[in-house]
């Protein structure tokens, strides 16, 4: 009669700890999965995982990037596991068949055609452009530049040096910037306007 008692007390203890982050180890994990059932299935994967670890959880002074860097240790042992398969989209290793376009969800500041005929546009030019990055890379642009996660905190997560996380953010930006333009570019290579 007395374990029942201490389970539950266990079991809202680590409810406590662990349901304000949910939302934010899953925006994390789709960005890395790229589709909606395998970052469920990651988060879960981190829970279950974790469970039995409470003492170490109450231990942690800053859970979300601990979390997050758990779970993004939990996503490359599943990448590892599926096997080396060269340079390919992350979510193309985990299930790249229905892989969501992010692009489409995100929604424009103005209503009017002209901004709805430039998101028709760009949105797939920039798809396309995200996806010639490594899946390093991309993790990266994603975290700070879409999810708007501070550089601090994706070192942390990363396990990299802050001036690492900067530098190559800076040459992520340069390459996209400079794939854009080329995809964009209305002159073909011989100096005409492309038909």
């Amino acid at each position: 009669m007395s374990l029942v008692p201490f389970r539950l007390s266990k079991t809202r203890r680590f409810e406590a700890l662990v349901q304000p982050h949910l939302e934010v180890m899953y925006r994390f994990a789709y960005r890395l999965a790229g589709q909606q059932h395998d970052a469920e299935d990651l988060v879960q994967d981190v829970v279950v995982k974790l469970y039995p670890r409470l003492e170490e959880l109450e231990s942690v002074e800053q859970l979300r990037p601990w979390l997050n860097r758990v779970l993004y240790r939990q996503f490359i042992d599943q990448v590892r596991r599926k096997g080396r398969q060269g340079d390919r989209p992350l979510s193309e290793l985990i299930d790249g068949d229905s892989h969501a376009d992010w692009l489409d969800s995100l929604e424009s500041e103005e209503e009017g055609p002209e901004a709805l005929l430039e998101q028709e546009r760009l949105g797939p030019v920039l798809d396309r452009v995200l996806e010639t990055l490594s899946p390093d890379q991309r993790t990266l642009v994603l975290l700070h530049d879409v999810d708007g996660w501070r550089q601090e905190d994706i070192a942390e997560v990363l396990e990299i040096p802050l001036g690492t996380v900067k530098s190559r953010l800076h040459r992520c930006r340069a390459m996209l910037r400079k794939k854009l333009q080329r995809e964009l570019e209305p002159i073909s290579g011989s100096g005409r306007v492309g038909e």
